[in-house]
């Protein structure tokens, strides 16, 4: 079989990219009776906060940061596919603090339906970025499989004190977000025949663009939690962080940078069916102001594919992060809120 022969890959998924998500509600059940696996002294990052990856201390001076990551196809160009696939594996290492050493393949492809030069241009699309992140894919493993699923094993290492859990925003900080949402609505779009080439291109930067800050953010004494934004939208992880820390969360609306074109694209109905499953999954959680648009909502749930970094850190630590995301080429990144005590449970308010 030829390539100009071949299906769109997204029309060989369900799904595309972290919208593949099992939802947050569902997956909490499903993990509920892991809680009781014994967790050894050296495990200093698990499942308990839901955070973006585990990581096991080696010695004093080392820790070793271990997470998976694989989806199905949110856009058709195979090398396009293949390099969001591996960002957004490699995001959650940054996200700990931590600097990847190397990558395993995980790959399920549907060979009597798409090509060896197919499959072959997804795996460069992911050897690329992993290039780029200066790390090896050192092996992986394959199966024939219904849907096209790309995607990698991560490993990195980072100082067990500057590892920056998800758990860890304290009341008064505030939230800096490094990337613009929008990725989710962009992909619905695209399999609408209706994102043009400025918004792909657009989607395409957002979503291989690696979380380099992130050690570099660790490293100061001023920030306090750190997570990437995925699957489960900005107010999903952004809710996790609440949880975790026992505090409300407060989000700034209007300083949320959105990709271009949103309003028109959400009003077209460019929306993904994950973000309606994890407003089912954690609306209760959310409080909304009166009148907040339905247009508004969906951007919140949005599913982010390799989304931006997200942080809580001192008040006077803000102009260093700002700073440091700038130095990395991250010149959306902005203030979009802050932390405050919990009234009762914790809360993600706007």
């Amino acid at each position: 079989m030829s390539a100009a022969e071949e299906p769109r890959l997204t029309s060989l998924s369900h799904g595309g990219g972290c919208g593949c998500k099992i939802a947050p509600g569902v997956l909490s059940g499903i993990l509920r009776g892991t809680a009781a696996l014994p967790v050894p002294e050296a495990l200093l990052v698990g499942i308990e906060t839901s955070d973006d990856a585990a990581v096991y201390r080696l010695n004093d001076r080392q820790a070793l940061v271990a997470t998976t990551d694989f989806f199905m196809p949110i856009v058709d160009d195979p090398h396009d596919f293949g390099r969001i696939a591996a960002t957004n594996a490699i995001s959650d290492v940054y996200a700990m603090g931590g600097t990847p050493i190397l990558a395993l393949a995980v790959v399920g492809m549907p060979i009597n339906v798409l090509s060896v030069e197919t499959i072959g241009r997804i795996l460069e699309g992911g050897a690329e970025v992993c290039r780029a992140a200066g790390i090896p894919i050192a092996g992986g493993h394959t199966i024939d499989s219904v849907e096209p699923i790309y995607g990698l094993v991560a490993l990195g290492l980072v100082d067990p004190s500057l590892v920056k859990k998800n758990a860890g925003a304290e009341p008064g900080d505030v939230l800096v977000l490094g990337k613009p949402l929008g990725v989710g609505i962009m992909s619905a779009a695209l399999k609408k025949g209706a994102l043009g080439a400025e918004g792909y291109a657009a989607m395409i930067a957002a979503t291989t663009k690696l979380n380099t800050p992130g050690p570099d953010l660790a490293a100061l004494p001023g920030v306090h939690a750190l997570t990437d934004v995925t699957g489960f939208g900005l107010a999903g992880h952004a809710l996790e962080m609440a949880r975790g820390a026992g505090c409300d969360v407060r989000l700034d609306w209007a300083e949320v940078p959105l990709l271009p074109g949103m309003a028109a694209l959400v009003e077209q109905g460019c929306v993904t069916g994950a973000s309606g499953r994890n407003w089912a999954s954690y609306g209760a959680e959310v409080v909304l102001p009166d009148g907040f648009a339905a247009q508004a909502r969906a951007l919140l749930t949005d599913p982010q594919t390799a989304g931006g970094l997200l942080v809580a850190c001192a008040p006077e630590t803000v102009g260093e992060v700002l700073a440091l995301f700038a130095a990395h080429g991250f010149d959306a990144a902005a203030v979009v809120g802050g932390v405050g005590p919990a009234s009762q449970a914790p809360r993600l308010r706007l």
